[in-house]
């Protein structure tokens, strides 16, 4: 039997969707490396892990070329970071 709460103790279960394991808010920690390594330069990682502001800001310094190098050394510490380190930093509803 697959709960989304744990009927003893109570606490929310980790998400799997599509084989990604998914924060409590849906966001997937791989999605974001890649958004982060392909579209990173333009913030979109940023704006898909509710970081509007700082998506933002990456949108409007894109064309200095910092966001992408800043966003690929992001990629890295999101594939290096445990599922749930993820979840307690984006998974936040």
């Amino acid at each position: 039997m697959k709960a989304e709460i744990c009927p003893k103790c109570g606490v929310r279960q980790i998400a799997m969707s599509n084989g990604f394991v998914s924060a409590q808010n849906g966001k997937s920690r791989v999605i974001a490396a890649l958004l982060a390594f392909f579209l990173g330069g333009f913030g979109v990682h940023k704006f898909y892990l509710g970081q509007v502001g700082m998506g933002i800001i990456y949108l409007l310094f894109c064309w200095t070329f910092i966001p992408a190098i800043i966003a690929f050394i992001e990629f890295i510490i999101l594939l290096l970071m445990s599922d749930i380190e993820f979840n307690r930093k984006y998974g936040g509803l």
